[in-house]
This record gives structure tokens, sequence and C-alpha cells, in this order.
């Protein structure tokens, strides 16, 4: 806790009990994770931290509070330091007869949606329903394969700025579902939850906070983390159904064909687990690491620094590895992980400076020559379609790049 903290609280006397806010609290191995779900803000503690917060919560005060922990465990615990630190992480509401003060929690989207609103989110008959239409598209399409479509389907008009643009609006769309599908199973859960821009290497990202869902049960967990998946395969699943009804050929069929390959395309992206894609909060939770991203990068790192000390033998390599001080579990997991991060993360900058970015400065320049009284009408549109698109895009990423740069932890950000 900071000094200026410190300096804030009134002084802790043996005999003041302490108000604390309304807090959730759930085992994590050998140890538990306390937090404030309207904040977003938890902490891993051993059990006699959990004890603590758990007598404090039932009235008794500080003194009675370090009593009873000494004669459960024979131990000494600084009960005034603990409530320090609480009332740091804004747990506290009084101590005493001293209200201390709350800082204003984050803004949640849609604030009027309630917990009771959605509970159908985290109902297992969902998945089950989820489940069954999946299958039901899977036996379509092996008993029909020429259902699933191919990149020309995403071209199903002659006109390039009608394909363009509606493509980016569909496409756009699911975004927001996908995203909506992960605020909406959070606040079944309640956690409160936000939707912003972001971004995620050179992607321009959608992505949804909620971290406090870290306090939920597993179950509830995994399903706020798969329900952005879970979405984009309903969709999916749905078109095909539909796919089948309709005549090939006809313009009804083109576009399913075209939004059914806008549904699948995201889903690969899951599996760049090392820029925080909903797989990831996955494999965190499943592997049990608090902090996969962050300890792993911070492995990379140690690593890398070893490597070069050769080179320049004036330069230490500084601390030791910062995953030595990690469980066993978490340490194999990190160091595996920390592997994947720095893979990905340089075959995905390679690819943009080798292809996306030749790609859309050729696409650029095209369509500046496409612009002019010599191309007619529809090939103006589709030039200036493309201008737009692309720098719109471009310009929404620089932006959002440039308010985001202040990193947000691994936490939530799905």
């Amino acid at each position: 806790m900071t000094d200026t903290a410190a300096e804030g609280l009134p002084r802790i006397e043996p005999s003041d009990r302490v108000l604390l806010h309304e807090l959730a609290v759930r085992r994590d191995g050998d140890e538990w994770i306390v937090g404030r779900i309207v904040t977003r803000t938890f902490v891993a503690m051993p059990e006699a931290g959990a004890r603590a917060v758990e007598l404090l919560g039932e009235g008794l005060s500080v003194a009675r509070t370090a009593e009873t922990l000494r004669d459960e465990t024979g131990e000494e615990f600084e009960i005034t330091d603990f409530v320090r630190d609480l009332a740091a992480l804004g747990f506290v509401a009084r101590i005493g007869e001293c209200p201390i003060t709350d800082a204003e929690p984050p803004r949640a989207s849609l604030p009027w949606l309630r917990p009771h609103h959605v509970r159908f989110a985290l109902h297992p008959a969902l998945a089950v329903l989820v489940g069954a239409l999946l299958a039901a598209a899977v036996v379509v399409l092996i008993r029909r394969p020429g259902l699933l479509p191919g990149y020309r389907d995403l071209l199903w008009s002659p006109h390039g700025s009608l394909v363009l643009l509606t493509g980016a609006a569909a496409g756009w769309a699911l975004v927001l579902a996908h995203e909506l599908a992960h605020l909406v199973t959070a606040r079944a859960a309640g956690v409160p939850g936000r939707m912003r821009l972001g971004t995620r290497l050179q992607f321009l990202v959608m992505q949804t906070d909620i971290s406090g869902i870290e306090l939920a049960p597993r179950r509830h967990r995994l399903t706020a983390y798969l329900a952005g998946i879970a979405l984009n395969l309903s969709v999916a699943s749905s078109l095909v159904l539909t796919l089948a009804l309709t005549g090939p050929g006809t313009t009804a069929h083109r576009l399913l064909s075209a939004a059914l390959l806008l549904a699948l395309m995201p889903l690969p992206f899951q599996l760049m687990v090392f820029t925080r894609t909903d797989l990831y909060f996955v494999l965190q939770d499943v592997t049990a690491c608090r902090n996969l991203y962050g300890d792993g990068l911070a492995h990379a790192r140690y690593v890398f620094r070893r490597a070069v000390r050769p080179l320049c033998p004036g330069r230490t390599t500084g601390a030791d590895d910062p995953s030595s001080r990690l469980p066993p579990h978490e340490r194999r997991a990190v160091r595996l992980y920390s592997v994947v991060l720095v893979v990905g993360t340089v075959a995905c900058l390679a690819f943009m400076a080798v292809v996306t970015l030749p790609v859309d400065v050729t696409l650029l320049i095209r369509a500046a020559r496409g612009l002019g009284p010599g191309h007619g009408l529809a090939g103006n549109a589709d030039s200036a379609a493309v201008l737009i698109t692309l720098g719109g895009v471009n310009v929404l990423w620089a932006v959002t790049r440039w308010r985001n740069r202040a990193s947000h932890g691994s936490a939530g950000w799905t």
C-alpha cells in the first residue's frame, strides 16, 4: 500500500470494528480469491487471510479477530496492517465510526441489464441447445459438403463496393454479437462487464472486460469465456440449415454463403492464444495460472536477456527467472506458453510486414487510380468504398492504439 493511501486512513484501534463492502470469496487450490465484483478488484490470499476477512465481516473487532486467529492457528497476525491493505484495495467501507472514501467503480456497458434478465445464459439447457444445433449442421454438411463456402463466396455481387460495405457491416455486427455474448453471460453471473475497442498486436478488435468473473464458479467462468465462440458456431449452424433449404445460384443462397463464411472466419483466430483470445482465458483457467500472459512475457524477457548477455559482457540479466517463484504446475505452463508467445508474436508481425501491409498498399493505390471520369460511376463507387473502408479501419486502429497504450493486464479482457 502506498504512503498516500496510508495517510488517508484513520487510526485503527484494537476495539474498532471494520465494515467491509460486499465481497466474493472462492477457494483456488491452496489459496483463496477475495474480491469486489463491482470494482473488478480481486486478490489471492492464504487461508488465514480469507478467515480474517470472514471474521471481520461477522463484526468482530480488530483485537478479537487477531485473538481468534491466534487460537485457531497458534500464530500471531498483524490484523491492523491487514485492514490497511484491504482498505487500499477498496474493500473497506468504514473503520470504527470513520467512513472510507470509495472510488467510483468502472462504468459498465448496458448498465440497465440485470442478472435476472439474462439468467438463461448460464442454464445448462442452453449449452445442450447449442450442441444440438451444431450437430445438426455437421450432419447436413456431411451429406451436402458443397454447402461449405469458399473464399470466392464472399464475392456474392459483381459490384465490389456493395460486397465490401455489406461485408464490413455484417462482420462488425457479428463482432458486436460475439462480445455481447461475453457480456450477457458475465452479467448473468453478476459481473458488470464493459465493452470497448482495443488492439491485439496489429489487429483492431472489440474486447469485453469481464475480470470480475474470476470470482465466479469454474463452470460460469468457462461459459463466459466460450460464449463468443458458441455464438459464432450457433449463427454458422443456423446459416447452414437455412442454406440447405435455398436453391443454389439464387441471391439468397449467395448472401447466406457469404454470411456463413463471415461467421466462421473469426474462429481460427481464436487459436492465436498469444494474443489473449477467448481460448487463452480457457487455457489460463485450465492450467490454474493466475496471469499466464504476464508471467510468460516476464519469463521470455528473462530468457532473452540471458541469451544476449554473451554479446554484451558488461550487461547483467537482472533478477532471477521470475517463473522460479511460481508453483511447479504454473512454472511448467508459463515456460511452455512463453515459447508459444514469442513464436506466435514473431510470426504474426512477420506476416503483417510481408503480406498484410503490401496488400493494403496495393489496394489503396489501385483504388486511388480507379477514381476519375474515365472509370464510370460503378468504378468510382468501388474505388471510393475501398479507400473509405481501408482508410477508416486504419485510422480507427491508430486512434484506438494511442488511447489504449497503457497496459490493462491479461485478466478478463476477452
